[in-house]
Parts: structure tokens; C-alpha cells; sequence
């Protein structure tokens, strides 16, 4: 039986190429884009996160450990995610307003070049109360189950996650700063679902 050499039929390849690229678009934007209709919020099984680790701004290593008897509010993130950027002012507010012994915002850029593009964005906006903490690996998004950005995770003091906001929030409100601290005092989660940003 004759057989057909399918390279040698160009054409043939044109819509299976464009089958694969849109299969790959389409990946990438459930990946990265949050779907807008979905509960951004959820409360998590207790899950420990106490041995995340990431880098500083010089590359020093650095962990939830360092932030041992605080809650952390962990926005994992990247320059290049439109919904990152336009919340990111708004996290650099609620740290000025809620950070201390008690609670910090912890900011976790996953950019593949790191500092070279998350300083100067922050210098950009004017952000003055958030450090730069950088995972170019990655890591953070397998260990911690993350499949879309932002991606805002609340762990306890003992690093467990205990609840999580996928999507951008409007963390600077009143009312997100009232739950937070009736969070803070009560360990209740139950007023977590906070406004989300548009």
C-alpha cells in the first residue's frame, strides 16, 4: 500500500501550528488571568508554608520563618500581570496602615529578572512601605498551589495558610482594614470575602 509523506504537503501544517498556538494562548491566559466571575475568595485546609523560601533585593535567602509571630498577607505576583500592578499601590497602603509586630505585607514577585524590573516599578509608583521579595524559580506558585496572579494567600503565625484571594482586592478600604484586624483579634475567617478591585 502506498503511503502519503504528509511533509511534503505544506498547507497541512498551517492549521495544525495554529491549533497548537491558540491551544498554548489559551493556557496561558486561564494561568494568568483569574476567571473575573469566580469567587476570588476561599478558606483553605490548613496547609504549612512555613518553609517557603524566596530571595531579598540584595539575593540573600529569605523564608516565612522571618516573619515567625506575625500574620502575613502574601501577594504573590508579577510586573508584567496588569491586575498586579493596579493593586500593588493599594498593598503598599494597607502595610503603611496594618504593618508591624503584628501583621505585614509581604509582596513575592515571580519576574524571571527579578530586581532588575520589580525596583524600578515600585520607584515607578511610588511604593514606600513594601520590601522587594523575589522567587524567579517560581517555586512559591507548585509549593503553594497557585495557578493564577495576583494571588493573595493569609497565613497565621505558625505559617499556615488560612485563607486565600485569587485575583486583584481592594485592600485599602475601610472595610478590608476592619476585617483584617477582627481577623487579627478573633482568628474567625468568616469576614474574609473582601471587595474585590475592578
Amino acid at each position: 500500500m502506498n503511503q502519503v509523506d504528509l511533509s511534503r504537503i505544506p498547507w497541512l501544517w498551517v492549521p495544525i501550528g495554529l491549533l497548537a498556538l491558540l491551544s498554548s494562548v489559551i493556557a496561558g491566559f486561564l494561568l494568568l488571568s483569574p476567571d473575573a466571575d469566580s469567587n476570588p475568595a476561599s478558606v483553605r485546609p490548613a496547609q504549612s508554608l512555613s518553609n517557603l523560601t524566596f530571595t531579598d533585593a540584595q539575593g540573600k535567602s529569605a523564608s516565612l520563618t522571618d516573619f515567625r509571630d506575625k500574620t502575613v498577607l502574601l501577594n504573590v505576583w508579577a510586573t508584567w500581570c496588569a491586575p498586579c500592578r493596579e493593586e500593588m499601590p493599594a498593598l503598599d497602603r494597607l502595610q503603611l496602615a496594618m504593618g508591624g509586630d503584628k501583621f505585614e505585607v509581604v509582596t513575592l514577585s515571580i519576574d524571571r529578572t527579578g530586581n532588575e524590573v520589580v525596583r524600578p516599578f515600585f520607584e515607578e509608583i511610588g511604593v514606600k512601605n513594601l520590601d522587594v521579595y523575589l522567587d524567579p524559580t517560581m517555586s512559591t506558585m507548585a509549593t503553594a498551589g497557585i495557578l493564577g496572579l495576583p494571588t493573595t494567600l493569609l497565613i497565621d503565625t505558625d505559617g499556615t495558610e488560612v485563607y486565600r484571594w485569587v485575583g486583584p482586592v481592594e485592600w485599602d478600604l475601610p472595610q478590608t482594614i476592619n476585617a483584617l484586624n477582627l481577623y487579627l483579634e478573633s482568628g474567625n475567617t468568616a469576614q474574609l470575602q473582601l471587595p474585590r478591585a475592578n
